[in-house]
């Protein structure tokens, strides 16, 4: 990560004119990357290889190969996204990230879209978690108040939800509803704490690097959320 920053105050510090520039250029950057992983995930959906590519992510210890490529292009991600110096390098290692985001999800969206049995589960799962973070988004504006406090029960937890699938992938035991809404409310917790940090924390030139985060966040929402609901489809 580069230390020559453009501007190294925080947002919280900047004009009035610049804050406001900053959280703009944050949504839209999310906005766009969340329309691009969704036609992304459609056109990866549609090819004659993806049930073949899906097979082999979801079987034998697959799936942990992938969790584990999947961390590694989170962390190369980020750390372009990171790259002050270079807007090139930022956007590469956003659209980095939703690429890896659309392969990662593309076992899950296609059995919710062909054996759910609840044809409007992806749209149920998105509008729910579209509610969810806008009511977040609300509470840490309006609030204005500094969830930074959340980094340390963000770390633990989330180095304990990636050993409860580690293990869960290896021994092929199912991790159920209570995990999925455990894992929602992390989610939850973590977009609380980018958005204060866009609010707080956030440098004016890192909106690349914020709307990542952010995108992260909502990403993992939405996937637990969608669980929750085909846990019940299944059930009906």
């Amino acid at each position: 990560m580069t230390t020559a920053y453009a501007n190294p105050y925080t947002v919280a510090d900047a004009a009035p004119t610049e804050r406001a520039a900053f959280i703009r250029s944050t949504y839209l950057h999310l906005g766009l990357a969340i329309v691009a992983f969704i036609g992304l995930e459609w056109f990866l959906l549609q090819q004659s290889w993806a049930q073949s590519l899906i097979s082999k992510m979801t079987g034998g210890f697959g799936w942990l190969i992938v969790l584990g490529a999947f961390m590694a292009v989170s962390w190369i991600a980020e750390s372009f996204a990171n790259k002050t110096t270079s807007l090139g390098a930022q956007y590469f290692g956003l659209g980095l990230f939703v690429v890896a985001e659309a392969f990662i999800f593309m076992p899950l969206l296609y059995i919710a879209a062909n054996f759910a049995g609840d044809g409007g589960v992806i749209m149920k799962a998105g509008v729910t978690t579209g509610f969810i973070f806008a009511g977040l988004t609300f509470a840490a504006f309006v609030t204005k108040k500094d969830f930074s406090f959340l980094r340390s029960f963000l770390m633990i937890g989330g180095f304990v939800a990636l050993g409860i699938i580690v293990v869960s992938i290896i021994f092929g035991f199912n991790l159920g509803t209570i995990f999925a809404g455990a894992m929602a409310i992390f989610a939850s917790a973590s977009i609380l704490y980018t958005t204060s940090n866009i609010i707080h924390h956030y440098r004016p030139d890192q909106a690349v690097a914020a709307s990542l985060s952010l995108f992260a966040s909502v990403a993992l929402l939405f996937w637990y959320i969608l669980r929750i609901f085909l846990s019940f489809a299944s059930s009906d």
